[in-house]
């Protein structure tokens, strides 16, 4: 899978002009972003003063279209189940369990085509019509090869139990017949309608015997001339061996009895027995494997591994896995005769059946228009043990790159990143540096989203993506002047310099509004308000209103006093503290001791001292006024105090 596979495919934009202006782009995880430059084209000129256009070009679009949803979102159920499967399972026991994921996987692709098919019929958009017809015609092409690896790779069917499980698939695939056959068996006569025999030759070009039969005891009793030839055509159709799934048999005795049987039809066909039914003769001839009688149904058959099937249950039913390249080559030149090339999906069926797996993953790569097929088929492999031998040149294996691409586009969607994260989770190699790359640049429209990305960092240890998205959602709490939650997200962050600003702005606003906001959250900081030395002051500063409220004044007080001698306040709020003061000093009872009164007598010079000869009371009357009310307050405080305490020792 390394060569170059060629050019790669033009993608036009529509409304972009290259030929008039020049174009620039810039490569994003899952689109590329377009825009037209100044810059004309024609003759050297500028590109004139109109505006200029940005494309957004995506490369999976798929993951955008509504009605895939359910195939997105079901398949990642199966996919996580797979990964947390016992892979001490061996033999029958593993392999059984692997085919019914992949059955799971079948399933859930018909699910989501039959929504599909159902959205085509009730819509009356023409264009919307067309969308989803195509989607059906992808899908139901998805299955067929999903189906084809199934029985191949996955089940690994031997010689016998093969070719059943093939003429299941083509029973199930190919479904054109099947409004023909309605038409024909709901008629008032059936062996008298005009596609009467194309119906018994779809039934005998299919295996489905018993039908064909039921079908030919309609024309017996409408014509007795034919009932002696019906009989033993009836019969050669019921004798005719068919391998069994189960060990009834060995491949030898199946050979002896397809053998005979096959004897007895030619020597019914070379004694002229069917000789005057042209219809009843081809069948036998189809019987025989002739290949010319079964090319003569071709417009039955539809495609040319319908063809390969029938051709194998006539002339060769006990057809080994490795003998299928062979007869699929010759049964695809056969039927397409020369007369038109091979379509995309006939390489890719192709290579199935030349058990070419990883040229399979690689044609569908090329064909599909998004990874969840070869990203899921590749991982069943993968858990099949069929790829363990081929890594890519560039670093990882096949199984990890295709998930990492199909996780990468679902990250490009909206609500659809959720999923990406278990199939990045279960990419050992590269997986988490994916991760951390995409996850960055999820956008964080609302709290409740941000909160569910902040859990899937958590959940990993992802400590810088935690710390950039509480940053991130801080700083726009902060642009909406919501300063809980932005105090909030910044301590989630333990990003110190980012809650100093908040605790600021917290502050200024109670220097403001004479109030705080948010108090549930100042209330219950614990142990977070060490954070920065800002935050414990908010914290501490906030626990001294709660005292002054309870009317625990001595305790506010020495509050109060360590928020200032300890410098653990802000200068510029200490006259805040100062006034807040006020109050103590003024109260009845004396609460602060001398001791204390000349700390805070201290202080109150300390700030004037601070200001500069321009600053100092330089019309600033309500400053003046206020340290002129502290002065007088502290000197009667200490006037009370000193009798106090004097009368207190003279007793």
């Amino acid at each position: 899978m390394e060569e170059v596979d060629g050019e790669p495919p033009l993608t036009v934009v529509p409304g972009a002009d290259p030929s008039a202006r020049q174009l620039c782009f810039a490569w994003g995880p899952a689109e590329v972003l377009v825009c037209e430059t100044l810059f004309g084209r024609r003759g050297g000129e500028d590109g004139g003063q109109s505006s200029s256009c940005v494309f957004v070009v995506r490369k999976d679009q798929d993951i955008y279209i509504q009605t895939l949803r359910k195939l997105f979102n079901e398949s990642h159920g199966i996919f996580v189940g797979l990964q947390r499967s016992e892979e001490e399972l061996a033999g029958k026991s593993r392999k059984a369990q692997l085919v019914q994921v992949s059955k799971n996987y079948r399933s859930v692709i018909r699910a989501c085509m039959e929504d599909m098919h159902q959205a085509a019929i009730s819509t009356r958009d023409p264009a919307l019509q067309s969308q989803y017809s195509t989607q059906v015609s992808i899908l139901s092409a998805i299955e067929l090869i999903w189906n084809l690896c199934e029985i191949l790779f996955v089940e690994a069917a031997a010689a016998g139990p093969l070719l059943l499980r093939l003429l299941d698939w083509v029973r199930l695939h190919v479904c054109d017949v099947d409004n023909m056959v309605r038409e024909v068996l709901s008629s008032e006569n059936p062996s008298k309608h005009e596609l009467f025999w194309n119906v018994v030759d779809v039934f005998v070009l299919q295996g489905r015997m018993d039908e064909a039969r039921h079908l030919l005891s309609k024309e017996a009793s409408a014509n007795p001339t034919s009932v002696n030839m019906y009989r033993i055509l009836d019969d050669l159709m019921k004798k005719m061996p068919m391998p069994s799934l189960g060990n009834t048999q060995t491949l030898t005795e199946m050979e002896l009895k397809w053998q005979h049987w096959h004897e007895e039809c030619q020597r019914y066909l070379q004694d002229g027995t069917f000789a005057s039914n042209s219809h009843m003769e081809s069948i036998c001839k189809i019987l025989l494997g002739d290949e010319d009688a079964i090319l003569e149904k071709k417009e039955l058959m539809t495609t040319w591994y319908h063809f390969l099937v029938t051709r194998l249950l006539y002339s060769r039913p006990t057809v080994k896995p490795m003998e299928l390249r062979f007869y699929a080559q010759s049964s695809m030149d056969l039927f397409l005769g020369g007369e038109s090339s091979p379509e995309p999906l006939d390489t890719i069926l192709m290579a199935a059946f030349e058990f070419e797996m990883h040229q399979v993953i690689k044609e569908c790569s090329i064909a599909l228009s998004n990874w969840w097929f070869v990203a899921h088929l590749t991982d069943l492999l993968d858990h099949c043990k069929l790829l363990q031998s081929h890594n890519l040149y560039f670093g990882s294996n096949m199984r990890e790159f295709l998930l990492l691409e199909y996780a990468s586009g679902l990250f490009s969607h909206h609500s659809l990143w959720q999923l990406g994260v278990d199939y990045f989770d279960h990419c050992p190699e590269y997986g988490r540096v994916y991760l951390e790359l995409h996850i960055e640049r999820i956008p964080l429209n609302t709290e409740q989203k941000a909160l569910k990305v902040l859990r899937i960092c958590e959940q990993r240890q992802m400590h810088e993506q935690v710390r950039s998205i509480c940053k991130i959602m801080a700083m726009k709490a902060l642009r909406n002047n919501r300063l809980g939650s932005a105090l909030s997200w910044s301590i989630r962050a333990k990003d110190a310099a980012f809650a100093t600003l908040i605790s600021d702005r917290f502050l200024k606003d109670y220097c403001e509004r004479g109030c705080f906001s948010d108090l549930d959250l100042i209330d219950n900081l614990g142990p977070s308000m060490l954070l920065s030395d800002r935050l414990t002051f908010l914290g501490k500063y906030r626990e001294f209103h709660r005292l002054y409220g309870e009317k625990r004044f001595s305790e506010a007080a020495r509050l109060l006093l360590m928020l200032m001698t300890a410098h653990i306040a802000p200068c510029s709020f200490w006259m805040t503290l100062l006034t807040d003061a006020l109050p103590l000093l003024e109260q009845k009872e004396v609460i602060f001791s001398a001791e204390q009164t000349y700390e805070l007598m201290r202080c109150l010079e300390d700030l004037t001292a601070r200001k500069s000869d321009k600053q100092k009371l330089q019309g600033d009357d309500v400053e003046t006024t206020k340290v002129e009310m502290l002065r007088l307050a502290l000197a009667r405080n200490l006037a009370r105090v000193i009798v106090k305490e004097g009368t207190l020792e003279g007793s």
